[in-house]
């Protein structure tokens, strides 16, 4: 996401970052025009095209995204939770059902379209999952939780059931 981002939408001004929660981004600094197409085609423009060929491989394809989310940012209060379970307004199936799952998990601190909206133009999910009305969720994880592999491994286990059982509830295909 330091080269480019690939869950933003093309036009998005925040593709390439060059500022982040008061950093500048070295790399990024000084970017134009004709890099930003460079990384567009080089990254961002295969990256879709490979998403969009998995997401259509079946009808039945479930979109689940995951990425993480840091803390805290500067000059704001610590974010409380854990996980952010992000969803368009528009379609919340599955979304609401993995909430309702990870309800049970009193030390998560489980928090809907938080610490982001769950939805911009453009971005991944609208442009693999909404746009041909896929079930999707886009789960977020606190970064600090996810330092080590194992710690990594840890929360696949912990997130695993929760989804599973949200796809049985849903009727959606487990695939």
């Amino acid at each position: 996401r330091l080269v480019i981002d690939p869950n933003r939408g093309e036009d998005d001004p925040t593709l390439v970052m060059q500022l982040y929660d008061g950093s500048i981004i070295p790399g990024n600094a000084k970017v134009d025009a004709i890099e930003i197409e460079r990384r567009l085609c080089t990254y961002y423009r295969p990256y879709h095209a490979a998403y969009h060929a998995l997401a259509q491989r079946r009808a039945d394809t479930v979109i689940c995204a995951v990425h993480s989310f840091t803390p805290q940012l500067r000059g704001h209060p610590p974010r409380p939770w854990k996980v952010g379970v992000l969803h368009a307004p528009c379609d919340p199936r599955l979304s609401d059902a993995v909430l309702a799952h990870m309800a049970q998990e009193k030390d998560w601190n489980v928090a809907r379209n938080e610490p982001y909206v769950g939805i911009l133009p453009g971005d991944s999910i609208d442009r693999h999952a909404l746009a041909s009305g896929k079930h999707n969720t886009l789960l977020e994880i606190r970064n600090d939780l996810l330092q080590s592999q194992e710690q990594q491994k840890a929360w696949a286990a912990r997130l695993a059931p929760h989804l599973i059982n949200a796809l049985e509830d849903t009727h959606a295909p487990r695939n």
